[in-house]
């Protein structure tokens, strides 16, 4: 297997996560879960991950869809669609496996992967966590992992948008 399908394999439908974790289970696999839009991925990110990855032995990501982040963020995003936000993802070294949900949280993703450790960004109480009540039943962990200050997609955007100077070609 190359490095680009090594990388692609990472990308997951539900029959190949299945897969996956009955066999990181019967290995007994501490198993994380986070998710998000992960829209441009950036420094922040990058050390949100890593910190995720840290706290088990395999980190999944449940990334919005494409009509979930326009739904959630408006119908200017996202800035990058869900394949390249998905392969964007797995090309990461902490993230063992990315897979996309359409719902409009991740309940019934986090309810069916039933991960020992849910974690979301700084932001987030962890009471307020969505399917905290899920791994706090199973005796798991619950946690939200402070932002990186100064590093978020949408400071990006506006960054962006403006250095663009009205009138200016593109």
């Amino acid at each position: 297997m190359n490095r680009i399908e090594a990388l692609k394999s990472k990308i997951e439908t539900v029959d190949s996560l299945r897969k996956k974790l009955a066999g990181w289970k019967m290995l007994s696999k501490k198993i994380v879960f986070t998710n998000g839009c992960f829209d441009i991925l950036h420094k922040g990110h990058v050390n949100y991950l890593a910190e995720a990855a840290g706290l088990g032995d395999i980190l999944i990501i449940g990334v919005n869809s494409d009509q979930s982040v326009s739904r959630l963020k408006g119908p200017e995003r996202p800035l990058t669609d869900e394949s390249s936000r998905t392969e964007v993802l797995a090309a990461l070294g902490c993230v063992d496996a990315v897979i996309v949900f359409d719902a409009p949280t991740p309940y019934a993703l986090i309810e069916w992967i039933q991960p020992d450790v849910l974690v979301k960004g700084g932001d987030w109480n962890p009471a307020d966590i969505v399917g905290s009540d899920i791994v706090l039943a199973k005796g798991g962990l619950v946690t939200s992992i402070s932002f990186l200050p100064g590093y978020s997609t949408s400071l990006i955007e506006k960054k962006i948008k403006d250095s663009v100077k009205p009138g200016a070609e593109n």
